[in-house]
Order: C-alpha cells, then sequence, then structure tokens
C-alpha cells in the first residue's frame, strides 16, 4: 500500500508540473537595475554557509520519493544528477523504510551513486529519535529534514490526525542526532510565528516551502474516491511571503516551493534565503530525460544564476540580500497586513553603499 501510495505521489506530482509555468508570487519580486552594479565573473562564488552547514551552490535537489520500486530508480537518477553538478540532495520521506527495511535500496541508491556528496535523510514529524538516528546512519547523512504536513495528512485518506506531539517530537529528534536538523514544510509555508517556535526547539535551519509549487494537497484529493477537499487547493502562504515574514526570526532560512527558473533562485536569496530547493521541476525533467537532462539543465541553472549575481554585483550568495528589489501586487498586500517593511527592501542599498563599494561589489 505504501509503495503504492509513493508510485502515485510521484504520478501526480509530475501531472502537475503541467499546471505551473504561469504566475506566482515569485513574479511580484522585482530588482531595482543599476546599470553599473555589474563586477567580474571571476570575482563570483556560489557557495553558501548557514546553520553549520557548508554546500558549494545555493540550490539543492529537494526532497521527493523514495519507497518502491520506481521510486528507488528515480532516486538514482536523482543522486547521479547531484554528483555530477555537486549539488546537495535529500531524499524522499523515510517512512515506508521504518515499516519495511526491504526498501532499504530505494534510498541507500542515493549514497551509493554518489558517495562523496550532501545527502539529506528525510522523516516526518512523528518519528522518533531512534528512527531518526537510523535514517542518518542508513544513509551516512550529512543533514536530516523534518517535514511538516498537517495540511496533506488532513486530506490523506489514511493520514495522520494527531499533531499534537510534533512540536516536542522535534525538539526530541534535534537533541539526539548528531547532525544539523532542517525543518521543512511540503508546500503550504512556514509562518513567521512558526519559525520563531523552530527556533526554540533548536532546529538549525527551516526551509520554508511555501505555496506554489507541488500541492499535496491536490495530490491527497486526486487519491480520494471522492474529491471533497478541492477548496483547499490555495491553501497557505507562497514561498516569497515566508520569506519575507520570516525576516528578524533569527533562524537561517530555505527557499523552496514554485521555484521555477534561476531567476526564482535570485529573487529567493534576495529576500532572505541560504539556498534554494526544488522538486517537481527536477522531478519532471529527470522522468522525461533520464539524469543526462537534469544535468543539463542544473548546469545552466547554475551558470545563469552565476551570471546575474555578476550583473547584480553580488560576489556570493549572501550579497543578494543588499540588493534592492520591489515587492509588488498581493505579495505588497501580504506584507502590510503582517508589518513588513517593503520600503526598505527598495532602497537597501543605500544603507551601506559607498561609492568605493558599489564599484567593488557586495560581499
Amino acid at each position: 500500500m505504501i509503495a503504492n501510495r509513493k508510485d502515485d505521489h510521484v504520478r501526480f506530482a509530475a501531472e502537475q508540473q503541467r499546471d505551473l509555468g504561469g504566475y506566482n508570487q515569485f513574479d511580484d519580486v522585482s530588482f531595482v537595475h543599476h546599470a553599473l552594479a555589474g563586477i567580474d565573473r571571476s570575482e563570483v562564488s556560489l557557495a553558501t554557509r548557514f546553520g553549520g552547514i557548508e554546500w558549494p551552490v545555493p540550490l539543492c535537489i529537494n526532497a521527493m520519493t523514495g519507497g518502491s520500486v520506481k521510486t528507488g530508480l528515480i532516486n538514482r537518477d536523482l543522486a547521479i544528477a547531484a554528483r555530477e553538478t555537486g549539488v546537495p540532495i535529500a531524499t524522499g520521506s523515510m517512512s515506508a523504510y521504518f515499516k519495511d527495511e526491504s526498501v532499504a535500496d530505494t534510498f541507500t541508491v542515493m549514497r551509493r551513486e554518489n558517495p562523496d556528496g550532501f545527502i539529506m535523510a528525510n522523516v516526518n514529524a512523528t518519528a522518533s529519535v531512534e528512527n531518526a538516528r537510523r535514517a542518518v546512519d542508513l544513509l551516512r547523512a550529512d543533514a536530516l529534514q523534518i517535514h511538516l504536513n498537517t495540511v496533506q495528512e488532513t486530506v490523506m485518506p489514511e493520514g495522520d490526525r494527531s499533531f499534537g506531539e510534533w512540536a516536542p517530537r522535534i525538539e526530541k529528534i534535534v537533541a539526539g542526532v548528531d547532525v544539523p536538523v532542517i525543518v521543512k514544510e511540503v508546500g503550504f509555508g512556514l509562518s513567521r510565528e512558526t519559525l520563531f517556535l523552530l527556533h526554540e526547539l533548536g532546529v538549525r535551519v527551516a526551509d520554508v516551502s511555501g505555496r506554489g509549487g507541488t500541492n499535496f494537497a491536490r495530490i491527497e484529493n486526486d487519491r480520494r474516491e471522492q474529491a471533497d477537499y478541492s477548496f483547499l487547493e490555495g491553501w497557505g502562504q507562497s514561498t516569497p511571503a515566508c520569506l519575507l515574514d520570516a525576516h528578524g526570526v533569527g533562524i537561517p532560512v530555505m527557499a523552496s516551493g514554485g521555484v521555477r527558473n534561476p531567476l526564482d533562485v535570485l529573487r529567493g536569496l534576495a529576500l532572505g534565503a541560504s539556498a534554494a530547493g526544488v522538486s517537481g521541476l527536477f522531478l519532471k525533467t529527470v522522468l522525461d530525460g533520464g539524469p543526462t537532462a537534469l544535468i543539463s539543465l542544473i548546469s545552466l541553472w547554475l551558470d545563469q544564476l552565476a551570471a546575474l549575481m555578476t550583473a547584480l554585483g553580488a560576489r556570493t550568495p549572501a550579497g543578494l540580500a543588499r540588493c534592492d528589489v520591489l515587492i509588488l501586487g498581493g505579495l505588497r498586500q501580504f506584507c502590510a497586513d503582517r508589518g513588513v517593511n517593503t520600503r526598505r527592501l527598495a532602497t537597501r542599498s543605500r544603507s551601506y553603499r559607498t561609492i568605493h563599494e558599489s564599484l567593488g561589489g557586495i560581499e
């Protein structure tokens, strides 16, 4: 039954990609163009550091799948692409492994194909400390993701209905494992209040994973005999909204959910993310063209990201958080309602940049 569900998730997630090429709230973020801000390409580094983690690039293949024969083959291809491009990668939820150890290979294939890469194991918030350690040990994982998916569980016919112990369990896992813990949503966003709580629980990094990408409420509704939760398709906050809401919280954040191209990665970094994650688009790419197609796409993205940073004068991903950006449309209204000062984002380069610094680029 779990294997069938995992295969269903992959099929429905890939089908959703046909509908995700249009507008989302990343389009409400616009860079102020400064025509003499550019620097030399040789000065740009894509390396990023956050929450005790160091990555060579600010992009990862985010959590997707595992637990069936078909999804094991997908994980193999994803891991090959990660190995050849140097991007970090996460497994999908390892709950299936905790229930049936015979599916371990559908996850360990990632480490076998990518022996020296940065790999994140993924568990849900109901996992015990023992199972969290098992997941990390199985993959020799460099970090542990804990996913939050109350809305998905609510719509899932066989889903969990008890959420009250999630926060205490997260705190225990954080204290009980020896790798950084990243808590992520699955596509409905993390609010400022949730981020404050995660910070108090000792979580190193939060992946806001907002609305705009794969919609797991829709996926689970498609699995129901009666599609009686379709009214939840617009639930949650977008990724840009979550990033803006996160300002001042004090926990490093990642941007995933609705990332369609290198410009969206750039926008996420400019709004304060330390890195961006992509799932659905990369999944469709590997299903359509195998690891070779995904390697080509990721390589192109990294090259374009460095080129855009060069034009903006940002030597590092962190430097993008000092670029001037305009917040438009519905995203601006969200900021007004949540008390986020958007005017300072449009003029923030003035607060630190002298003429000499402007010519030298942003650190």
